[in-house]
């Protein structure tokens, strides 16, 4: 072995550890079976947020490469599994790509080396999937070779914690491949967090996320009703945060995005039906919340137009921001393409723009971003806020709109404004 890492899967969670194995003196090779990122970063290209071209093209000058030969494989003392797992029509994980990566990994698998799988799963992934398909050549999980799960806590866009100073949760299939993948992440991160196993990992990462899908769910629903009762909430929000303990603040908004969010507490929902025959019922619910909410936002939109006297059918409506965080480019499960979609249902014609986006894909259209941002407003029966980007002055926006429906709680309330 003449590598310290592979990093199988060159993504958002992939790419920070590269950088900052490199940056702690390993030898790195990534491995992707998408030709267009692995030519992209060998030529000094990055295709996220948290990475620059410059950042890819100093990795490249350190000696970090790219390839799709799965041969690099078997060069590597510790393999890190940073694939996608997107969610399955039956509600589960969409193993298949974890699957296709261990699959390489087993056919180039050499005695000694370290096999941990970031990639977010339901409980009981690494020891009953990974293990397997890994051991089907004769060697041995924990003994011949160590297999370990660390859940990824990437947030892109998030300039105060990244890879490396955010604590590392690891558990292994053995006490000894715990111990071996953390003294590996030692070496790269700040802190390491072990875990009794891999079960106690696998679900410290649903954990964290299904907190937060049930917590976003309870203000979205406040949100509504607080809205009947004629209650700012966002003012409510302001005053209970004062709470020096007890309480963290959470904010509603049109809708959850990302891979976090809106997609891993189903892991966990499927993963206890399918094995305990009953429903996890705050994640359901609060997913049923979560994913009405951008229908619940474009009839608050109609209701704003009504009052002008002005129908939705015809209406233009500009929405501002269409990724799912602020200022990154990220769009995976954006709420805004559902807000747009049921907008055009009703007939609205709709445009956008966001400083991130220059071309939007929705429901199978592409749409460009206005060029003129000042006219669109000038032009739009409403505005919709539907992501606060630090480049924009929301009260300049909101003073020359004819009607402001802010989703984010950021505008200074006028006539003109509503908040949501």
């Amino acid at each position: 072995m003449t590598v310290d890492l592979a990093v199988v899967g060159l993504g958002y969670v992939g790419l920070p550890l590269v950088f900052e194995a490199v940056h702690a003196g390993m030898s790195v090779r990534g491995y992707d079976v998408n030709r267009g990122v692995v030519d992209g970063l060998n030529g000094g290209v990055s295709h996220i947020d948290d990475l620059s071209d410059e950042q890819v093209a100093d990795l490249v000058s350190r000696g970090f490469a790219a390839t799709t030969d799965a041969s690099v494989l078997a060069e590597a003392k510790h393999i890190v599994i940073c694939v996608p797992t997107p969610l399955a029509e039956d509600g589960g994980p969409d193993l298949g790509p974890v699957r296709a990566a261990v699959g390489d990994i087993a056919r180039h698998l050499q005695p000694g080396q370290v096999v941990v799988l970031e990639s977010t799963t339901y409980p009981g992934t690494t020891e009953e999937i990974v293990q397997p398909l890994l051991e089907a050549g004769g060697l041995k999980a924990g003994t011949d070779f160590h297999l370990a799960f660390s859940p990824e806590r990437i947030d892109p866009g998030n300039e105060k914690f990244g890879a490396k100073n955010t604590p590392k949760v690891v558990g292994g299939v053995s006490p000894e491949s715990t111990e071996a993948a953390a003294a590996f992440y030692g070496r790269v991160v700040d802190t390491v967090v072990r875990t009794k196993g891999t079960r106690e990992a696998e679900m410290a990462k649903l954990l964290e996320n299904t907190y937060r899908h049930i917590n976003i769910a309870l203000v979205n629903e406040m949100a509504r009703f607080c809205h009947e009762l004629d209650i700012d909430l966002w003012d409510v929000i302001d005053a209970a945060k004062t709470k020096p303990f007890g309480f963290q603040a959470f904010y509603p908004g049109p809708g959850v995005g990302g891979h976090c969010i809106p997609i891993d507490p189903n892991y966990l929902s499927y993963n206890v039906r399918a094995r305990l025959g009953y429903p996890f019922r705050f994640v359901e619910l609060a997913q049923e919340i979560n994913a009405t909410m951008p229908s619940y936002v474009v009839k608050r939109a109609q209701d704003i137009l009504n009052e002008d006297g002005k129908a939705m059918k015809g209406a233009t409506v500009l929405l501002l921001g269409v990724t799912y965080k602020p200022n990154i480019a990220d769009q995976r499960e954006s709420p805004a393409v559902p807000v747009a979609k049921h907008l055009r249902e009703k007939g609205a014609a709709v445009v956008f723009h966001d400083p991130h986006v220059e071309q939007w894909r929705t429901n199978g259209s592409v749409t460009e971003r206005v060029a003129d941002l000042d006219e669109a407003i000038a032009n739009a029966d409403l505005v919709m806020l539907l992501q606060h980007h630090r480049d924009y002055d929301i009260e300049a926006l909101a003073g020359a709109s004819k009607r402001f429906f802010d989703t984010r709680g950021v505008a200074a309330e006028s006539p003109t404004v509503q908040r949501l």
